[in-house]
């Protein structure tokens, strides 16, 4: 989960995403923050997300992103 810290921290370093919840209900991530976060995360984790998967609930906090990637990674195998 670091390593999703890290890309959400240079894509917005202004807002704390351990202690942020709501990030897309709440307005602190843009659609344009979720479509460079989209290209990140394919290219760090080695996975696809799919149109599907570009639900707010799925953005919503770093848990749930991560819960995405673990998702994603167990479809790949």
């Amino acid at each position: 989960m670091e390593e999703l810290l890290e890309i959400l921290q240079e894509l917005r370093p202004d807002v704390d995403f351990e202690n942020t919840e709501r990030l897309v209900t709440d307005r602190v991530i843009q659609s344009f923050d979720v479509v460079a976060l989209v290209a990140e995360i394919d290219d760090a984790f080695d996975v696809k997300v799919k149109p599907a998967d570009l639900l707010p609930e799925n953005f919503d906090s770093v848990e749930a992103m991560w819960a995405l990637i673990q998702r994603l990674q167990d479809e790949e195998y």
